[in-house]
């Protein structure tokens, strides 16, 4: 009796399941996760496999938090990077054996972003990222400045230019060919004040109002304030910060509106530069005749150069 009821049990159970098959046949998409469950599963039995889940933690890096540093203040983090088993296995079996330069990484990000951090100047990007930015305040300068875009257009570089509110609505034809060079467009105040010196009101005034202009000019809001001299308090970083801006302020300085023999200001840069470097500069004769010389050789030293804000994300660099 037991047996029959047992076998009766289990005839009902497979017929339920052959119905349900066929209500609801398994998908491509579940046919495939099968199949790639079984390769992984063959896999692993692989003596390469083994060796790459053995070597895999050695090419590993771990990502670096943004932070608030005492001397550079608000600092960028960093991506980390972890070994792709499955995409470096195929590689490698393809290959027949283990080869570092096989190896497929996935970036990791950090915990801590940027955005995160109360509000800080910030200075430089991270010190273990091998791009540089040159930062363009705009105030004048508009003849140099037009020797300067070819140069950069010539080499594919994107520079941040931080414009003054005052100049953009005096030279609009000018500021748009800044931007369709495809470069970035910063905040620089309205007329160039002391922005340590003004009042709560008007420093929400400068940085509003060149916002106001550059919208209505160009069609695009700035991420970044450049304070003019790199003057400011910390009610001008604060209120930057409250319309969205980050203030950013240099580690090279070219003193280019000295008007330096081009010798001279490519020397102070070459031989101050360094990873995250943020490279002030101005539109001025010795500027000009420096860029293309300056570009060429931050390019040998193994330099990338860009914007500001790709010098501040988080995305690790890789060999081109």
């Amino acid at each position: 009796m037991k047996r029959t009821i047992v076998r009766f049990a289990a005839f009902i159970f497979l017929m339920v399941m052959s119905y349900q098959m066929m209500k609801h046949p398994y998908s491509p998409n579940y046919i495939d996760a099968m199949r790639k469950d079984a390769v992984t599963v063959a896999a692993q039995k692989d003596d390469l496999y083994q060796e790459l889940l053995q070597k895999a933690p050695e090419y590993e890096v771990k990502a670096q938090n943004a932070k608030i540093d005492k001397i550079w203040k608000a600092m960028p983090g960093y991506n980390g990077v972890k070994v792709n088993i499955e995409k470096s296995y195929k590689k490698m079996k393809r290959a027949g054996a283990f080869h570092e330069k096989l190896l497929v990484y996935d970036q990791v990000r950090p915990e801590v972003h940027l955005s995160s951090l109360k509000p800080e100047p910030i200075y430089r990007g991270h010190p273990d990222k091998p791009m540089v930015s040159f930062l363009i305040n705009v105030a004048w300068g508009n003849e140099y400045l037009e020797k300067m875009l070819p140069v950069f257009k010539k080499h594919h570089v994107k520079a941040t230019f931080f414009l003054e509110g005052k100049w953009v609505k005096n030279h609009p034809a000018l500021a748009k060919s800044v931007l369709s060079g495809g470069h970035e467009i910063g905040n620089h105040s309205y007329n160039h004040p002391d922005m340590s010196k003004l009042t709560r009101e008007r420093i929400s005034e400068q940085l509003r109002m060149t916002n106001e202009q550059i919208k209505d000019t160009l069609g695009i809001k700035p991420k970044w304030f450049a304070p003019p001299s790199g003057s400011f308090r910390k009610e001008v970083v604060d209120q930057a910060h409250s319309m969205g801006m980050g203030t950013v302020m240099w580690t090279v300085d070219t003193i280019d509106w000295q008007k330096p023999q081009p010798a001279v200001l490519q020397q102070r840069v070459l031989s101050k530069v360094h990873n995250g470097a943020m490279i002030l500069m101005h539109p001025t004769d010795p500027t000009a005749e420096s860029l293309d010389v300056l570009i060429q050789n931050l390019h040998e030293k193994g330099y990338r150069i860009g914007t500001v804000s790709q010098l501040l994300n988080e995305e690790r660099l890789v060999e081109e």
